[in-house]
């Protein structure tokens, strides 16, 4: 972690559970177009774990990714405080980095969660705020009254 994000990494053993968790996870992707099935395996503050996969559709722009799936099926079960999330892609062992969309979508709610990759034999842990400098935050939006 750099000198000016003081965060705990998941312990090694938590890690590769987790791993091994979008691994299962990832059996279960949709993904006949690009066949490049992905995984996500989301830990939850008070320990549960979600799991998400890719999700393709023939009019491409209506895929959804397995990070953003774990983080949707998770707060539509209410949680919204997360500590890590495991990503796998096709290969066990090459690492498959959340993309753009699913850093600012998983920064929305932790910055600071680790998220763990695979890396040949080992693994990876990154915080969401690392691999995302200079994300959008709700702190940079204008104050302005809805109306009812």
């Amino acid at each position: 972690m750099s000198e000016h994000n003081p965060v705990a990494l998941l312990d090694p053993d938590t890690a590769r559970n987790l791993l091994e968790q979008a691994k299962a996870a990832r059996t279960h992707a949709y993904a006949p177009y690009s066949r490049f099935p992905v995984g996500a395996a989301l830990l939850a503050r008070d320990g549960r774990v979600f799991t998400g996969v890719n999700v393709e559709n023939a009019s491409y722009g209506l895929a959804n990714c397995a990070e953003r799936t774990a983080v949707f099926k998770a707060v539509s079960e209410g949680v919204h405080e997360f500590v890590a999330c495991a990503v796998i892609g096709p290969q066990d062992d090459v690492e498959c980095s959340p993309c753009g969309s699913c850093r600012q979508v998983l920064f929305e709610f932790g910055p600071d969660m680790v998220i763990v990759l695979a890396d040949g034999p080992g693994l990876k842990q990154y915080t969401v705020r690392e691999l995302l400098p200079g994300a959008f935050e709700s702190a940079r939006l204008p104050r302005t009254e809805v109306p009812v």
